[in-house]
This record gives C-alpha cells, structure tokens and sequence, in this order.
C-alpha cells in the first residue's frame, strides 16, 4: 500500500510540474492570453477616437473654405511688403506679387524706403495676414524672380484693387495680365482725385509747375550729354512715368520717341511736362 500511494504522490507532482511550466510567463510554449474588456474594465485602453479627442494636437486642422471657381484657396503666412506675401497653398509655401499694382519700396536694401511705402505695407498687413484667402491667375504664373502672380481676394474683395482705391498702391499693367486693368484705373482716378494716401501725401500739387531748366525742356528724343532721365508712357495705361538712374526698372526701360516717350535733364522737366515719378 506504501509502494502505491507513493507511485500516485509522484505523478501528482509530475502533472502539477507540467501546469506550471506551461503557465509560466516568458517561457517557450507559454500560453497568451489577451485581456478582456468589460464594462466593468475602467483600464481598458481608449479606442482611437477617445484618443484623438483627449490629445487636440493629433485633430486636424480645419478645413480652408471652398474657392470659387477659377481660384485657389490659401493661407496668408505673412506679408512681405504693400505687393507682396508669401502664403500656404497646395500644401506648400510660394510667394506672391500682387498682379497690375505697385506699392513703394520698403524692403530692398539698395533703395531707401519709398514715400508712403510704410503705410502701405502696414494697410496690406491688416487686409490680409493670418487670413485665408483666394488667389486668381491671370496669363502668367510668375514673374522673372519666381513669384507667383495673383489676383487676391479676401471675403469676396479684390486686395489689388483695394490698395489702388485707397491710395496705397499706383496702377502698374504688365501685359498679358491686363484682366483687370480698366478697373484698377478707375480706382486710381479715384483715389487721385480724391487725394487719397499717396496721392496726398507723395504726388501732392504744387501751386505752381516747377520751372523746366534748360536742355530738354520740352523732353528730347535724344539724351544730350549728362541728361538720363527717361520719361516713359505706358502703352496700356499710358501713363507717363518717369525713371532716374538707379531707379528699379531704369536699366530696363528703353525710350521709343515714336510713341511720345521722350529723355529729360532734370525732374523739374519732367514733371512739367506732365510725368510722374517711379515709386521704385
């Protein structure tokens, strides 16, 4: 009877051995048992949605709202200048130069800062920065420094033609993007005769014409020597704009005197020959 209660002690321990190797974490063989979510489980892991709502960051960020047809939605990063921003679209970061407008010089360093310059950059930044807004290609895509060229538009208003009525920006065509041309000297004749901002300020009348020196006073169609002032007119506006040696578009400029553009001595000629300073 000893012999046999000690042959069953020994597989009972032999079996109770082979539960607790088969039980026993990390080991070969070792059985997963995944825990079970109840409702009465409160450490139960979130459910992806949970998550997201717990952490704001991970959210997506809000939809930009439907551009109307022909534009493109964007976000206004920041502004350059009075002309220029740089915004978020299509997933990247591009630069932007207002189409048919000219503001004054306020950032390059070559140039002082423009009259009035200032104060459009500053209009332009509270139009338009931090704000979504449309973009509107006209013919082209970018100018000669990469720039995208755009209409802008904020709530439904065209930023280009804003800055125009109120005298913050001059009428500056560049064909082939002459879409709006008509509109925007309309609102410079506005904002001119009204002597809004810069019109008051920076173009403001003299009670007198200043008096024309001697050598072009009538303008040349050939430059004497020491007269390099080239008077300009615009073939789509035709507007008469004057540049002077250093100027931003001087170098570029070429004088056609068949088509009324003439050279000058001094300012005085041309401005009293009815001409008017680049802002650039």
């Amino acid at each position: 009877m000893s012999a046999l209660r000690a042959i069953a002690l020994s597989g009972w321990i032999l079996a109770l051995g082979l539960v607790v190797a088969c039980g026993a974490p990390g080991q070969p063989g070792a059985a997963s048992v995944a825990p079970q979510t109840s409702p009465g489980n409160l450490d139960a892991a979130p459910t992806n949605a949970e998550a997201q709502a717990s952490n704001p960051a991970s959210a997506a960020a809000p939809a930009l709202p439907t551009a109307a047809p022909g534009r493109e939605a964007a976000v206004v990063v920041r502004v350059v200048d009075g002309d220029t921003i740089d915004v978020e679209v299509g997933g990247a970061t591009a630069r932007v130069r207002y189409i048919g407008v000219d503001t004054p010089e306020t950032v390059d360093p070559r140039r002082p800062v423009g009259c009035y310059g200032g104060e459009a950059s500053a209009r332009n930044r509270a139009l338009v920065e931090g704000r979504a807004v449309e973009l509107e290609k006209d013919v082209s895509e970018t100018d000669a420094f990469g720039r995208l060229l755009r209409y802008v538009y904020v709530e439904g208003s065209m930023v280009n033609e804003t800055l125009v009525r109120e005298g913050y920006a001059v009428v500056a065509t560049f064909p082939p993007d002459v879409k709006y041309a008509d509109r925007f000297l309309a609102a410079q004749r506005e904002a001119r005769d009204a002597g809004r901002g810069l019109w008051g300020v920076c173009f403001a009348a003299t009670p007198t014409p200043p008096p024309a020196a001697r050598g072009c006073p009538q303008g040349c169609v050939a430059p004497p020597p020491g007269c390099a002032i080239k008077g300009n007119v615009s073939q789509s506006t035709r507007e008469k704009i004057y540049h002077v040696p250093g100027g931003e578009f001087y170098d570029a400029t070429v004088i056609d005197p068949s088509r009324g553009e003439r050279w000058f001595c001094t300012e005085a000629e041309a401005l009293a020959n009815g001409w008017r300073k680049s802002l650039r």
